[in-house]
C-alpha cells in the first residue's frame, strides 16, 4: 500500500439511514489507523473481547494485506468529525474449495442498532459482488464473517441478513495450576531448539499439515512469515517443534503477548499452531508437544495456556485438548451466506 494519504471520496449508499451529519467515506490511509484503533477500544467491553491492538499492529497488518486495497474495498461511517464505524472486505481462494469474499464491520456502541452497521455490511457485500466480477473464477463464491458469542450486535445483524453459521470455534485455556502428565514422544521423534533459520521449513510443514483443514487459505506462507517477524510477539526460541531426523513432522508455535497481560492483568502464553504432518498422525506428537509447551510457560511464570480450536476438526483436536485439561472460554462463530450475481 503506498504510504502517502490519500484524498478520501464520500459514499452515499442508497439505503443510508436519516442521521445528521452522517456521512460515509473511503480510506484516507495511514491518519485513519487511530481513528480504527478508537472504534476497536471503545467496542471491546461491549462484546467483552480481550485482545490487544495497538496503532502499530494495525499499520503493520495493513501493509500486509492481501487481495485488498483499502482505499477500494473499505468504508467509514462519521458522524460529524468522528469516526463511529467502519468495515472492509477482501478475498481469498480456498486450498480446497470456494472463493471466500470475507468481510467484517464494527460501530461503536452508542451507535448500533440505528442502520448505520447495515448499511456498511450492504456496501461491502456490494464491493465483494464488484470483486467477483473483477476477478473472475469457476469456484463458487460465498461471502462469510465472524461474530464471537459475546457480538451480539453482530451476530443478529448478519443472521437478519441472510448470513447463517457454518463453523464453531472454541477459545481454550488451560490453568497451569493443575497437574501436567507425562507425554513422551515416539522414539525416533525428538524436540530440538529453533532459530530462525529454521522458520521456513517449519511454516512449510504447517502448510503442508494445515492444508487438508477447513477453510484454509493462505496460511504459514512466505508473505505471512514476513509479517509474523515484524510482530512483538515473533520469538521462535518459544516453539516446540518434533523432528524426525532433518523433517519437521508436528509443530506448536508458542509465543506471549505481554501488552494483552499487561491490559488484563494475567499471565498467559499461547499454545497455537498445533499440528501433526499427516503420514505421522496418531503417534502422540502433538500430546507431546502441548506438554512440553505448557512445562515451558509454566517454567516462565505463566499460570494459563490458551489456543483456539475448529470444534468440527476431523483430526480430534478438540477431544485431546480436552484430555489434556483445555476448557472452552468463548465461542466464535464462522458465517457464509451464497454470493449472489
Amino acid at each position: 500500500m503506498p504510504s502517502n494519504e490519500k484524498t478520501d471520496r464520500l459514499i452515499v449508499p442508497p439505503d443510508a439511514p436519516a442521521i445528521q451529519n452522517l456521512r460515509f467515506r473511503t480510506f484516507r490511509g495511514a491518519s485513519d489507523y487511530p481513528l480504527m484503533f478508537a472504534v476497536i477500544e471503545a467496542s471491546k467491553a461491549e462484546d467483552r473481547e480481550e485482545w490487544t491492538t495497538t496503532v502499530e499492529d494495525i499499520a503493520r497488518d495493513y501493509r500486509h494485506l492481501r487481495n485488498c486495497d483499502p482505499s477500494t474495498e473499505m468504508i467509514f461511517a462519521e458522524v460529524g468529525d468522528v469516526v463511529v464505524g467502519y468495515g472492509r472486505t477482501w478475498w481469498e481462494d480456498e486450498k480446497k474449495g470456494d472463493r471466500v469474499h470475507s468481510l467484517f464491520t464494527n460501530t461503536i456502541p452508542e451507535q448500533r442498532g440505528v442502520g448505520i452497521r447495515r448499511t456498511l455490511l450492504r456496501w461491502l457485500e456490494a464491493r465483494a459482488r464488484e470483486q467477483s466480477i473483477e476477478h473472475p473464477t469457476d469456484r463458487a463464491k460465498v461471502l462469510q464473517s465472524w461474530a464471537s458469542e459475546h457480538e451480539h450486535d453482530a451476530k443478529r445483524l448478519l443472521e437478519s441478513e441472510g448470513y447463517e453459521i457454518v463453523r464453531w470455534e472454541y477459545e481454550m485455556v488451560r490453568s497451569l495450576a493443575d497437574e501436567i502428565e507425562p507425554a513422551p514422544l515416539p522414539e525416533g521423534i525428538e524436540i530440538r531448539p529453533v532459530t530462525d533459520a529454521d522458520a521456513e521449513q517449519i511454516f512449510g510443514a504447517a502448510a503442508e499439515a494445515f492444508a487438508d483443514h477447513w477453510g484454509v487459505t493462505s496460511w504459514f506462507d512466505a508473505d505471512s512469515l514476513v509479517a509474523w517477524r515484524e510482530a512483538p510477539t515473533w520469538n521462535p526460541s518459544l516453539w516446540k517443534i518434533a523432528w524426525d531426523g532433518d523433517e519437521v513432522v508436528g509443530t506448536v508455535l508458542n509465543f506471549v503477548n505481554e501488552k494483552e497481560n499487561e491490559e488484563y492483568r494475567r499471565e498467559r502464553g499461547y499454545t497455537e499452531a498445533i499440528c501433526v504432518r499427516k503420514a505421522w498422525r496418531g503417534r502422540g506428537i502433538a500430546k507431546a508437544l502441548i506438554t512440553e509447551s505448557m512445562k515451558m510457560h509454566q517454567a516462565m511464570g505463566k499460570t494459563e495456556t490458551a489456543h483456539g480450536v475448529d470444534t468440527q476438526n476431523p483430526t480430534g483436536a478438540l477431544q485431546l485438548y480436552e484430555g489434556l485439561g483445555y476448557r472452552s472460554r468463548k465461542t466464535f462463530y464462522t458465517f457464509r451466506k451464497p454470493l449472489r450475481p
